[in-house]
């Protein structure tokens, strides 16, 4: 593995991530709605990837969108790149971790009105660092 800890192959992300983790955020699988256990989260703090830690989302652009997943309206500058996904007979854009390219999720143009955005994330994907 290199410095910053990233695996460098398939066998070594299925040694550090779950087995759900890795379908997610390696095969681009998604978790069954309302089950993740962030979707409900309220704590202060910043959402990192699971995979390699980098910071994504603060809690302040969490917003409680109804979908069952949980959602924001922001990521934080260069976290996440873009990817445009028209797999399952649907066109979106694919949201990916700009670190480790982990699959996260989707963004959509029907969020709050400061940004327009849903960033609509699987919960397995994430973990909270809560503020101190």
């Amino acid at each position: 593995m290199r410095e910053n800890n990233i695996p460098q192959n398939e066998d070594q992300w299925k040694e550090k991530l779950t087995p759900e983790q890795y379908h997610i955020l390696r095969e681009k699988g998604t978790e069954a709605p309302g089950t993740g256990a962030l979707l409900h989260e309220k704590r202060e703090g910043t959402y990192t990837c699971a995979a390699c830690g980098n910071e994504l989302f603060a809690s302040d652009a969490k917003f409680e969108s109804g979908t069952g997943w949980p959602s924001f309206d922001q990521a934080l500058p260069g976290a996440v790149e873009f990817i445009e996904d028209s797999s399952h007979g649907m066109h979106r854009t694919e949201v990916v971790c700009s670190r480790c390219r982990g699959h996260l999720g989707h963004v959509f143009d029907d969020g709050p009105e400061s940004t327009g955005k849903r960033y609509c994330m699987n919960s397995v994907c994430l973990d909270l660092k809560p503020k101190e």
